[in-house]
């Protein structure tokens, strides 16, 4: 990618990854390609199971999954951290999910969806991507509110610990 790109630049990214068929998770993830130390291919591969929250078992929202992976592969630590090193990690997933919660309304893919009797799962089969697939969902959205958090988040930080610059 060509540089620096704002929030915004990065929620539009992500949202139009979305709608090119890329699942959730693939979408916040690919919007910061540049930063992960990983090529399109082994990026996409690693996100594409926690499209859906999880397989398609609605837990955890797929695009604040993505925004994990993402703050893992460019801030993340490497060892079997006990102390300081993994509490500190830990603190900025926790400052991220509450930003997602606060602008989204939850964490949980059931709940974002409006599913009812809070169904548990899904068919693993995904619903084709249809206009009015994109109508009735809220995912575009949360999708470019992930980028745009992370984004934000790795801006407040500069310079990032590990040197990467978004």
């Amino acid at each position: 990618m060509d540089g620096l790109k704002t929030p915004a630049q990065r929620g539009e990214l992500a949202r139009d990854y979305f709608y090119k068929g890329y699942n959730c998770t693939q979408a916040v993830a690919l919007a910061f390609a540049d930063v992960t130390g990983l090529n399109e291919e082994q990026l996409m591969k690693v996100a594409c199971s926690f499209g859906g929250g999880m397989g398609r078992l609605r837990e955890v929202c797929g695009a604040f999954s993505g925004m994990l992976i993402v703050l893992g592969l460019a801030e993340g630590y490497s060892g079997p951290e006990k102390g300081q090193v993994k509490a500190d990690h830990y603190k900025k997933v926790q400052q991220l999910a509450a930003e997602f919660e606060r602008r989204n309304g939850g964490l949980v893919c059931r709940e974002l969806l409006g599913l009812e009797n809070g169904r548990k799962k899904d068919d693993p089969v995904p619903e084709p991507r249809t206009p009015e697939y994109y109508k009735k969902r809220p995912c575009p959205e949360i999708i470019a509110n992930a980028a745009e958090i992370l984004a934000e988040f790795f801006e407040s930080e500069k310079p990032a610990q590990n040197g990467v610059n978004l």
